[in-house]
C-alpha cells in the first residue's frame, strides 16, 4: 500500500561537511559521519521529486535521460531526483572514494560525476528571474496551518467529516468555564482554585444526535496564541464569551485581537442573560464598534444569548458552532498519517512525563512510535478526557499519553513514524537544525523592520500599544491613525491596544504576528521580559508621546537611526595606586562582571562621574591580559587620566546598536 506523508513545518538540515571531489585517476576523500539511513524527511515543506514509498505519476527518469542539477544538492535529494534510494547514491560515492552520509551536501561537479557513473546525462541548472520572483511570492504567502496541509496531501476521497475543535475565549469571570461545565454537565468549576481555570483542558462532548465537538478550555489568550506560535493551528472555531451585564471589557478586546490574528471564525456567546441589568443589545452595539458585526446588525457573525448557569441557550450555541464548522468543512482521514498537536503537558510524580495530545489526522494507537520536536517515545498507555484507558484515538480526539522521555512543550506538533530507527534519525536531525537556528537567530527589532521596509520586503508595520491610562491610549491611537493616512510608503496596523503593563499575552501576540510592542509610561512584567528575550520580541518604552510618534514615523519612512544602548560589562574598585613610568596605575578588585581591555570606561567617585574614556591597559601581575573576571585583582590604566583615589569605582561598558 502506498503511504502518504504529511509535510510538517521544518527545515532541511544541510551537513556542515562538504564532500570533496575525486575524479578518475586522482586521490581524494570526504569528512563526515556515515549515518546511512533511508527514510522520508517529514520535516520538509515541499514534497521530493520522487520517493521510494510514493512514486511520481511520470515515474523516475530512465538511465540515459538528461538531468538538471543545481549548484548544491544533498545525497538524499540526489536519490529523490532520480527515483533511487539514497543508499545507491552513497554506494556510488564510495566507489569513487568519497565517504558521505545521507545529509551530505555535494557540489555540482561531484553530483555530476555520480550521475554520469550511473548512466545519466547532466546539465547545470540555470538561475531564472522568474524563479526568484516565485520564491519572493512564496515567502510573502501566509504560512499554511497544519489542517490546510493535511487537506492538501490527503486523498479527497478518503477525507471524512470530523468533530470541530472549539476554543472558548473572553474576559475573566464572564463564564467561560461555567459554559463548558454546562455543556459537559460536570462540575469542573468546583475543582478549580477560586473558580478560575488553572490549566489547558481538552474535552469532547457528544450531542443527543451523535455529533461530537471537542472543546479547548484555555487559561488565557497567550495559551491560545502559543498553540499557533509553533505552526500548529488547532482551533477550527472560537467562541467569544461576553457577559450581558458587564459588556465588552479589556480582555474581551484582547480575545478578539487574538482570534483575528489566528484567522479563525467566531461565534459570540452573550452570557448571563438571566442576571439583573443584562443588556444583550448593548453588547452587540459595543461589538459592532470593534468591527464584530453580528447577524442582527446585518453582519455574518452569529450571536447566541445564553445563561450558562441556568442552562439556557446551550443547544442553540452548539448548533451555531456546528453550522460554522460545516461551512468551513472540517475533515480528516482516519486511515492517513497520524499527526496532531500537544495541548498541554506535565510531569506526574508517579507516572512520569504526561502529555495531552489532540489528534488532527489519522488514528493514534497504543504502541505507536511518535516524534515531538527533538524527542521521541512509544505510546505505553492512553486515556480519554474522563481518565478511562483507551486503545485508539481517531481525528479531533484529545488523549493523555504515557511513554515520552521528557515533558514536551505545548503547541508542538507530533507525528507517528514507522519504527524507532526513523524516530531516532528524525530527532537527531531536528536537534542539529535547532542548534544552527539558535546560532543564526536574530531579534527582529524596530530598526531591522525599517531596513526591510526600505527594501520593500515589509509593507505593513504591526504594532501593539500599551499605556498607563485610557486618555493617553486614545491620544496615541488617534495620532497613529493620522500618521497612517499621511505616510504612503507602508501601512500601520495596530494589532492590540490596552491599558496596563506589557504582559506575556502581549509578547506572545507580537511574536506570532512579527509586531513591535510600544509602551507609554508602563513597565514590562518580569515573565514578559523573559519571554520577549526568548522569542526575540522588540519592546520599546517611552515617556514622551512625541518621541514615540517620531520613532514610528521614521520607521514607516525607513529613516530611523539605529538605537544605541549601553551594556555594562563589569565594575572594579580601586584599592591601591602605583606609580609607573607612564603615570599612575590603579590596583583594582573586580566586583562584578568582567573588565575588558579597550572597552569604554567611566570612573565614579561617590555619585559623581569623574572620567569617561577608554581603558589604556589591563594587567594581571606583569602580563597584559584581554579580560579579568569577577573575584580577581588587576591593574588598570585609563587613557589620559591618572588622578585615582582609593574607593573609586571603574565601570567598563560597551555601546551596542539595534
Amino acid at each position: 500500500m502506498t503511504r502518504k506523508y504529511i509535510h510538517l513545518p521544518g527545515r532541511r538540515t544541510a551537513s556542515p561537511y562538504a564532500a570533496k571531489k575525486k575524479r578518475k585517476g586522482k586521490g581524494g576523500n570526504a569528512q563526515g559521519r556515515g549515518k546511512q539511513r533511508a527514510f522520508h524527511d517529514y520535516t520538509r515543506d515541499e514534497p521530493p521529486a520522487a520517493v521510494a514509498t510514493a512514486e511520481s505519476p511520470d515515474g523516475p527518469p530512465a538511465p540515459g535521460s538528461e538531468i538538471e542539477l543545481p549548484p548544491h544538492i544533498t545525497v538524499r535529494e540526489l536519490g529523490d531526483l532520480i527515483g533511487r534510494s539514497p543508499i545507491d547514491v552513497i554506494k556510488a560515492l564510495m566507489n569513487l572514494g568519497v565517504m558521505a552520509h545521507i545529509n551530505q551536501t555535494l557540489d555540482y561537479d561531484t553530483a555530476a560525476i555520480v550521475l554520469e557513473e550511473m548512466g545519466y546525462k547532466v546539465r547545470e541548472e540555470k538561475p531564472a528571474v522568474l524563479e526568484e520572483e516565485a520564491k519572493e511570492e512564496e515567502e510573502e504567502a501566509p504560512v499554511k496551518t497544519l489542517r490546510q496541509r493535511i487537506l492538501e496531501v490527503e486523498d479527497e476521497g478518503k477525507l471524512q467529516p470530523r468533530p470541530p475543535v472549539v476554543a472558548v475565549l473572553g474576559h475573566v469571570d464572564h463564564g467561560k468555564t461555567t459554559l463548558l461545565d454546562a455543556i459537559r454537565e460536570t462540575n469542573v468549576v468546583a475543582r478549580e482554585a477560586g473558580g478560575i481555570t488553572q490549566h489547558i483542558g481538552a474535552y469532547q462532548v457528544t450531542l443527543p444526535d451523535g455529533r461530537r465537538i471537542t472543546f479547548l478550555d484555555t487559561p488565557g489568550h497567550e495559551a491560545f496564541t502559543s498553540l499557533r506560535a509553533r505552526g500548529a493551528q488547532v482551533t477550527d472555531v472560537a467562541i467569544l464569551v461576553v457577559a450581558a451585564d458587564d459588556g465588552v471589557m479589556p480582555q474581551t478586546i484582547e480575545a478578539i485581537n487574538h482570534i483575528r490574528a489566528a484567522q479563525v471564525p467566531m461565534v459570540v456567546a452573550i452570557n448571563k442573560i438571566d442576571k439583573p441589568g443584562a443588556n444583550p443589545e448593548r453588547v452587540k452595539s459595543q461589538l459592532a464598534e470593534l468591527g464584530i458585526v453580528v447577524e442582527d446588525y446585518g453582519g455574518d457573525i452569529m450571536a447566541v444569548p445564553i445563561s450558562a448557569k441556568q442552562r439556557i441557550g446551550i443547544e442553540d450555541l452548539l448548533e451555531a458552532v456546528l453550522l460554522v464548522a460545516e461551512d468551513i468543512g472540517v475533515r480528516a482521514n482516519p486511515e492517513g498519517q497520524c499527526v496532531g498537536t500537544v495541548i498541554e503537558s506535565k510531569l506526574d510524580r508517579f507516572r512520569g512525563p504526561m502529555a495531552t495530545l489532540l489528534v488532527q489526522n489519522g488514528t493514534l494507537r497504543v504502541g505507536d512510535v511518535i516524534v515531538i520536536d527533538e524527542m521521541w517515545g512509544r505510546v505505553r498507555a492512553m486515556f480519554d478526557d474522563q481518565g478511562r484507558p483507551i486503545q485508539e484515538a481517531p481525528p479531533a480526539t484529545p488523549v493523555q499519553i504515557l511513554g515520552l522521555p521528557e515533558v514536551p512543550p505545548a503547541g508542538s506538533i507530533f507525528q507517528v513514524v514507522a519504527n524507532e530507527q526513523i524516530a531516532r534519525a528524525i530527532t537527531e536531525e531536528r536537534a542539529e537544525a535547532k542548534r544552527r537556528e539558535e546560532e543564526q537567530r536574530q531579534r527582529l527589532t524596530l530598526e531591522q523592520m525599517f531596513a526591510k521596509i526600505q527594501k520593500g520586503e515589509i509593507k505593513t508595520l504591526n504594532l501593539i500599544v500599551k499605556t498607563d491610562v485610557q486618555g493617553s491610549l486614545e491620544a496615541i491611537i488617534s495620532s497613529l491613525n493620522k500618521l497612517n493616512e499621511q505616510v504612503e510608503e507602508v501601512e500601520l496596523e495596530i494589532l492590540h491596544q490596552g491599558v496596563g503593563n506589557v504582559n506575556e499575552s502581549d509578547v506572545m501576540l507580537a511574536a506570532t504576528s512579527h509586531a513591535v510592542v510600544l509602551g507609554f509610561n508602563v513597565k514590562v512584567d518580569a515573565a514578559a521580559e523573559r519571554l520577549a528575550e526568548q522569542e526575540g520580541v522588540d519592546i520599546r518604552l517611552y515617556n514622551v508621546i512625541y518621541t514615540l510618534l517620531e520613532d514610528v514615523e521614521k520607521a514607516m519612512r525607513g529613516l530611523l537611526e539605529p538605537e544605541r544602548r549601553e551594556v555594562v560589562l563589569g565594575q572594579a574598585e580601586v584599592r591601591a595606586i602605583f606609580r609607573v613610568r607612564q603615570g599612575r596605575v590603579a590596583g583594582c578588585y573586580v566586583l562584578s562582571g568582567v573588565i575588558r581591555r579597550n572597552a569604554r570606561a567611566r570612573l565614579r567617585r561617590g555619585d559623581k562621574v569623574i572620567y569617561e574614556g577608554r581603558l589604556a591597559s589591563l594587567r594581571r601581575y606583569q602580563e597584559d591580559v584581554t579580560e579579568v573576571r569577577q573575584g580577581y585583582e588587576c591593574g588598570i590604566r585609563l587613557d589620559g587620566f591618572d588622578d585615582f583615589q582609593e574607593g573609586d569605582i571603574i565601570e567598563a561598558y560597551q555601546v551596542e546598536e539595534g
